[in-house]
């Protein structure tokens, strides 16, 4: 099997690095792009195994699509919420946003469509998203496994072609993904005047829905009223064509500032936004908190200090880690960022005290059951952990060499990469798993240090 042998540092890293756009903003830029009214531009977009999933569902569904890959632009021609072709069939592979905004796209359209998805993407959540298409409407049938794909998405629209808008109430559990609600937000205004969205459960990270809601308002839309903490009201309107540039993936760059936290090293990843509206970026907070310091600095010399201008260049984010690479054990809920409990993971090992990740108990349903992952994989570096009901206690030591597997999930591979910055011997397999968000992940690595 195809491995990466990670390279120890030799000391503090010094590194100024691009990561490629957010995966998040470029898969919600498309879906709104194409139930725009005309043709939009998206600038800065992630090319990965995820967003061309996407792209080629679209393609498939009839949207006129332009790619200019190595100028990472895409320009679609919305067509005001209608889905062309009215028969179809796409393929979302493991792409979890794909797979949930597409579906409920497709299940408020008119059309008939069957979808399909890998192995991995069927053993991830859909029940609770599926069940409330179910009972606005839609009429889907399971060819296999019962709330899983393969699936036929009759379209809510087709079944009642010359009814006007109307008004509807649904409960939805967030508990497993908040995906589910973003993708009925984005989409319940092609077929309902208001609807409104009761959440049950007891999940209250919503980060990635506050991010859905401001990219809704920044594509023309009206936006989402809050009736309460917990009920949501997706309001009638549409989405106007534009030039829209995505931000920087947050999630890809905390791997840098973490790098920078566990030499003692340093760290600028290139054209980070101060209003970024990536949740990932309370993770940097959290790093903070274990002892490294951050700034805004101008022209990547010297902090500007909170209030700099960035006159004469670019503001950029600068963080350094504590001396010797020294961390401070933490106890944090990562319920918000949860994507970086892997990262948090790796590094944990070389705090002075235990480190505590709550909130996660999610991430045992994403693209592998990541707390298994975290404690078998630590512990095949001789690292001792503690699984909890919502999380986990990883506590300190000193890392061994070892082979790290993967299951296929990018984080993993990413993250435990950071591990071999201090320890001889890290090796991990199936390095070309991060094609899923980042494919150049590693030779960017490589050459940062």
């Amino acid at each position: 099997m195809e491995t990466y042998e990670v390279k120890k540092a030799g000391g503090p890293v010094a590194m100024q690095v691009e990561v490629p756009g957010s995966k998040s903003i470029t898969n919600r830029s498309l879906l709104m792009a194409a139930m725009g009214d005309g043709e939009s531009v998206l600038k800065g977009v992630l090319f990965s195994d995820d967003s061309r999933y996407f792209l080629r569902a679209l393609e498939d569904l009839g949207f006129q699509i332009e790619v200019e890959e190595k100028e990472k632009t895409v320009r679609i021609k919305g067509q005001g919420g209608r889905i062309p072709k009215k028969e179809a069939e796409i393929y979302a592979g493991s792409a979890g946003t794909a797979a949930r905004f597409l579906t409920a796209f497709l299940a408020m359209g008119d059309g008939v469509y069957r979808v399909d998805a890998s192995e991995q993407m069927k053993k991830r959540p859909m029940r609770e998203l599926l069940e409330v298409l179910e009972k606005l409407g839609a009429d889907i049938s399971y060819q296999g496994e019962e709330y899983t794909f393969p699936m036929v998405i009759e379209g809510i629209g087709r079944k009642r072609p010359d009814r006007r808008k109307e008004s509807a109430a649904v409960e939805l559990n967030i508990d497993r993904s908040s995906q589910f609600l973003s993708a009925l937000l984005m989409t319940a205004p092609l077929r309902f005047s208001s609807l409104k969205v009761r959440l049950t459960g007891s999940r209250s990270a919503r980060s990635y829905v506050e991010m859905t809601e401001q990219m809704m308002k920044q594509f023309g839309h009206p936006g989402v009223r809050r009736l309460d903490g917990d009920c949501y009201e997706a309001l009638e309107g549409g989405y106007h064509a534009q030039c829209y540039q995505i931000e920087p993936d947050v999630s890809a760059a905390c791997y840098f500032y973490a790098m920078a936290a566990v030499t003692g090293g340093s760290a600028v990843v290139r054209h980070m936004r101060r209003d970024s509206l990536q949740g990932d970026m309370k993770f940097l907070k959290v790093l903070e908190q274990m002892g490294c310091e951050a700034a805004w600095i101008c022209d990547k010399e010297s902090p500007c200090g909170q209030d700099g201008d960035g006159e004469g260049g670019e503001l950029q984010l600068w963080m350094k880690g504590p001396l010797e690479g020294k961390l401070k054990g933490i106890t944090a809920s990562f319920s918000d960022f949860s994507d970086q409990a892997l990262t948090m993971a790796a590094i944990a090992p070389y705090a002075d005290a235990p480190v505590t990740i709550q909130g996660i108990a999610h991430i045992r349903g994403q693209e592998s059951d990541r707390i298994s992952v975290i404690c078998t994989e630590l512990g095949r570096m001789g690292i001792k952990c503690r699984e909890t009901q919502d999380g986990i206690t990883i506590y300190p030591g000193r890392p061994q060499g070892a082979r790290i597997r993967t299951y296929d999930d990018h984080r993993a591979a990413m993250a435990f990469a950071i591990t071999g910055l201090r320890t001889e011997g890290v090796a991990i397999e199936n390095p070309s798993c991060c094609k899923k968000t980042f494919p150049e992940y590693f030779a960017v690595m490589g050459q940062a240090y």
